[in-house]
C-alpha cells in the first residue's frame, strides 16, 4: 500500500466519524493522516491501519454462529482490555439465525458464521439495502466426541460416523466388533452452521436420516451437548447403559478435554498439522460478515473488524481453532480495504 493510500484511510475514517444522520455521535480514529514527524501513518503487517481501541467509541452488535462466538468473544475482550469503553454485543444463535438477524431484521452490524452465506440470504440482505462482505477469519475442525466412559471406540470412518448419527440403534450396528450399547445422539440444532456442515460432509446434504434417528437431542447450546455426552453413563459390562456421541467445533472439545474423548476420523487425529495439510476430513472455514454502508455509517464497526483481522492469527490457536490459509486471509484484508474505498 502506498503512502497516499495510507493517508487517505485516515482522512476517510475521520470524515466518516463525523457523518451519518443520527443524533448520536460516534467517533472512531483508525489511523491519523500523518504521524508527528509528518511520515505516513502506521499500518499493521497485513497493511491495515493500526487501530487504537482507546479512541474507538459507539456500540457494536454481532450475532450468529456458536462456533465463531468464542473467537469473537476472545477478541472483543482484548479490544476492551486495550481501551474500548462501549458495548460489543455477541449473541450465539447459530449461523442461519445470525444471517436472518443481519439480512432480514437488519438488527446486527456483523454476522458470525461457520459456513458461507447462501444465495437466498444474500438476496434477503439486498432486500434491505445491504451487500454482505465476507471476511475469512479462521478454520475449525469438527470434533466427534464420546464420553470418558466409552471404552471401545477410538476411530470411526466417515460411513461409520453417518451410521452413528442415523440408522444405527446400537454401537454394534456401527461396527460388529463394538458392544451393543444403545447409541445416545447429541447434535447441534438446525440453525447451527455446525449442523449444516455436518449434514453436508457426512450425510450428503440430507438431514432426514439424522433428524429421524432415535435417542436424538438437538441444541444450539454446545455446553448442553458436552454435558449430555459426558454424563451418558456408558459402563463396561452393562449393555443397557447408553454410550453417547456428539460433534461440535474443536474449540469446545479443547475446553472440555477433562470430560470428553475425541475420536480420530478415517484414522486421522484432529490437529492443526492435519487441518493444515488437508488430511483431516472434517475441517471448515469460519467467517464474519458486514457491509460497506454499515462500516461507513458506524466507523467503530470498521475499526473492530480491522482490529479483528490484525490480531486473529495471534489469538486463534488459544481459542482452539486454526488460522485460515494465507490466500484467504489476504482476501479478507483486501475486502476490508475495498469496503473502505481503498
Amino acid at each position: 500500500m502506498n503512502r497516499s493510500k495510507l493517508a487517505l484511510i485516515g482522512v476517510l475514517l475521520l470524515v466518516i466519524a463525523g457523518c451519518g444522520g443520527s443524533n448520536t455521535t460516534t467517533t472512531a480514529t483508525v489511523a491519523p493522516t500523518t504521524t508527528a514527524d509528518g511520515s505516513a501513518p502506521p499500518t499493521t503487517e497485513e497493511g491495515l491501519p493500526v487501530v487504537d481501541p482507546l479512541s474507538v467509541s459507539g456500540d457494536i452488535v454481532t450475532a450468529g454462529s456458536s462456533t465463531v462466538f468464542p473467537l469473537s468473544e476472545f477478541i472483543a475482550a482484548q479490544f476492551e482490555d486495550e481501551g474500548y469503553g462501549d458495548t460489543i454485543t455477541i449473541d450465539s444463535i447459530g449461523s442461519g439465525a445470525g444471517f436472518e438477524r443481519f439480512c432480514v431484521a437488519g438488527e446486527s452490524d456483523i454476522a458470525n458464521a461457520s459456513r458461507a452465506i447462501e444465495d437466498d440470504e444474500v438476496t434477503a440482505c439486498e432486500g434491505i439495502g445491504r451487500s454482505p462482505i465476507e471476511f475469512r477469519v479462521g478454520t475449525d475442525a469438527l470434533a466427534v466426541v464420546v464420553s470418558p466412559g466409552n471404552y471401545f471406540v477410538e476411530d470411526l470412518n466417515l460411513e461409520q460416523v453417518a451410521l452413528a448419527f442415523s440408522t444405527a440403534a446400537t454401537w454394534a450396528d456401527v461396527d460388529p466388533s463394538f458392544p451393543a450399547h444403545p447409541i445416545q445422539r447429541f447434535s447441534p440444532g438446525e440453525d447451527s452452521g455446525t449442523f449444516d456442515y455436518f449434514v453436508e460432509a457426512i450425510l450428503d446434504e440430507d438431514p432426514a436420516p439424522l433428524l429421524g434417528s432415535t435417542n436424538l437431542q438437538l441444541s444450539e447450546d454446545d455446553n448442553f451437548l458436552v454435558q449430555g455426552v459426558s454424563g451418558d453413563g456408558c459402563t463396561e459390562g452393562d449393555l443397557s447403559s447408553p454410550c453417547a456421541i456428539s460433534y461440535f467445533g474443536y474449540a469446545y472439545y479443547i475446553e472440555n478435554t477433562d470430560v470428553l474423548q475425541v475420536l480420530n476420523v478415517e484414522g486421522v487425529e484432529p490437529s492443526q498439522a492435519n487441518v493444515d495439510n488437508g488430511t483431516y476430513p472434517l475441517a471448515r472455514p469460519l467467517f464474519i460478515y458486514s457491509d460497506a454502508t454499515i462500516m461507513a455509517d458506524k466507523p467503530q464497526v470498521a475499526s473492530f473488524i480491522a482490529y479483528y483481522l490484525d490480531v486473529v492469527n495471534d489469538l486463534i490457536i488459544d481459542v482452539g481453532y486454526f488460522p485460515s490459509p494465507a490466500a484467504d486471509f489476504e482476501g479478507a484484508v483486501d475486502a476490508w480495504l475495498e469496503a473502505m474505498g481503498m
